[in-house]
């Protein structure tokens, strides 16, 4: 069975470039891939700077999705808060958030999803694990996060087996972390990593996407819409994933 997941950083649906807050640009760029899963950071709610929505429901509402989880991190000033979110077309049957904050650094975490998809023409069924994350800024502080998420309930406890996808904005500019803290792990990510950032002309692979257990990843190709360079300053990574 294939599932298709995409990951995108929204930048609370502002441009990059022309800094407009326009919730469309970003429904009509993730329609554009059909998504089964959305995994997405710095989504807002109830800040002044994005017309006081709550994105998660204004694009979930939009986009068809009815099964969703939003945890807010980061307090905006004069109102608000923005975070993670994961939007899917699988039921939902638990979710969390895990803190991986480190000291007085700017909150962060990784929002969990449990989902247990059915494979089509069949009752038989399968539990995936979604993990949204959106690291830190600095290189000691990543390495910190993702060693306490691998060390973290429930991912510790999980079967070598178990269909488990990490994805999300590791901010990983040398694109080192996946190699020394993530295959070790048993993850397996794109042989290359993409350019996602900054959106109109991108130089860094700040977004990834790993599988682990009995999940391939089969591919994987960044946004090359002309609307996704003005949407955020970060552009939407694509994956075909084979659950096996």
């Amino acid at each position: 069975m294939f599932i298709r997941i995409l990951t995108y950083n929204i930048h609370k649906c502002i441009g990059g470039v022309d800094r407009r807050y326009d919730p469309s640009r970003i429904c009509a760029t993730i329609a554009h891939y059909d998504p089964d899963v959305v995994i997405l950071q710095e989504v807002d709610q109830l800040a002044k700077r994005s017309s006081h929505d709550r994105q998660v429901d204004i694009l979930g509402d939009e986009l068809g999705y009815r099964h969703r989880t939003y945890f807010p991190n980061v307090k905006v000033r004069g109102g608000g808060e923005y975070g993670n979110a994961i939007l899917s077309r699988f039921p939902l049957s638990d979710t969390r958030n895990i803190d991986l904050t480190v000291g007085r650094r700017k909150r962060r975490s990784v929002l969990h999803a449990r989902y247990r998809v059915r494979f089509p023409g069949s009752r038989h069924t399968r539990t995936m694990h979604v993990f949204n994350m959106h690291l830190g800024l600095s290189g000691k502080e990543r390495k910190i996060q993702l060693q306490r998420f691998l060390d973290s309930h429930p991912f510790s406890h999980f079967n070598a087996r178990t269909p488990v996808v990490v994805a999300g904005d590791f901010n990983d500019v040398w694109g080192t972390l996946g190699k020394r803290m993530l295959q070790p792990a048993g993850f397996r990510g794109m042989a290359v990593p993409l350019r996602t950032f900054p959106s109109y002309a991108p130089v860094r692979a700040l977004d990834s996407i790993y599988v682990r257990g009995d999940a391939a990843l089969r591919r994987v190709q960044k946004s090359r819409l002309s609307l996704a360079k003005r949407a955020s300053d970060h552009l939407p990574l694509i994956a075909d994933i084979e659950l096996i």
